[in-house]
């Protein structure tokens, strides 16, 4: 009998312990926070299924739009990748890192940098593939990607800015004059002769996807069309689709690409500085 039951204690414990490993492994959107300069942010990170920190896993870094812009860690989960994620999540095979910008502010300064730290760490928890981290985000997040991407040359094996811009003259989604100060400091290339060429020079040979829409009364779809041209121009990698009668919510077509995401993962990185 005393055998029986040690043998019975010994199966129970056996799938007590398989049980709590089963649950260990958490998937879907998780919350974080980070903090910079004693400031602390929240932000998501959406974690595959099939996910094992075993392996290395690709790991992208998504900027919301203007719009989604707050405190609260969750409303930059409700557009562009975040939302085509929701809709299908066996075409994202990848992390996905989801930082939210404060009110009046874009993706310069402190809030480009907790962006940043908020990928970092993400890379560590959940062991991101170094030579697999892309950039992409919307509308003000894809001025984001590319004054980032242009700022940190060979950190993103490839970007895909959706309906982004380099400066737009007039813009009025920020009211402190003070921002457009920043901007300029930290991302010089803006107020270059030529910030197209500029943008481009720094961004080298990194793979570009351009996706804008055509009727765009927000962001003017020239934006798009003389970054793709510098691009080109200067021998960069570029991939260029601009949708036909497309207002500014270019980014349910854009994150609805069939191809987007594999050829995101088709790419590492590598170093891809111009001299």
């Amino acid at each position: 009998m005393k055998k029986l039951r040690l043998i019975f204690n010994l199966m129970l414990i056996a799938m007590i312990l398989n049980s709590g490993s089963s649950h260990a492994v958490e998937t879907g959107f998780l919350d974080r926070v980070v903090t910079v300069n004693g400031v602390t942010y929240q932000y998501q990170v959406y974690i595959p299924l099939g996910y094992s920190k075993k392996n290395p896993w690709p790991i992208a870094l998504f900027l919301h739009g203007s719009g989604e812009r707050g405190e609260d860690g969750l409303a930059q989960t409700q557009v562009g990748i975040a939302a085509a994620i929701r809709n299908d999540r066996k075409r994202f095979p990848m992390i996905v890192v989801m930082p939210q910008a404060r009110g009046n502010t874009r993706w310069s300064g402190a809030i480009a940098e907790q962006a940043l730290k908020a990928l970092d760490q993400s890379i560590a928890e959940f062991n991101g593939d170094p030579e697999r981290v892309y950039l992409t985000g919307l509308s003000m997040g894809g001025q984001g990607v590319w004054l980032m991407a242009s700022n940190t040359p060979g950190k993103f094996a490839a970007i895909a800015p959706v309906c982004g811009f380099i400066k737009i003259d007039g813009d009025d989604d920020v009211i402190d004059p003070a921002q457009d100060v920043a901007l300029a400091a930290q991302y010089p290339q803006t107020v270059e002769k030529d910030p197209f060429v500029a943008v481009a020079r720094l961004i080298g040979t990194t793979p570009v996807w351009i996706f804008h829409g055509a009727d765009d009364d927000v962001v003017p779809v020239v934006q798009a069309r003389r970054l793709a041209a510098a691009m080109r121009e200067l021998g960069g990698d570029i991939r260029y689709s601009e949708y036909a009668g497309v207002n500014h919510g270019a980014w349910d077509r854009a994150y609805a690409e069939p191809e987007l995401i594999s050829w995101m993962l088709s790419h590492r990185n590598v170093s891809h500085v111009r001299k």
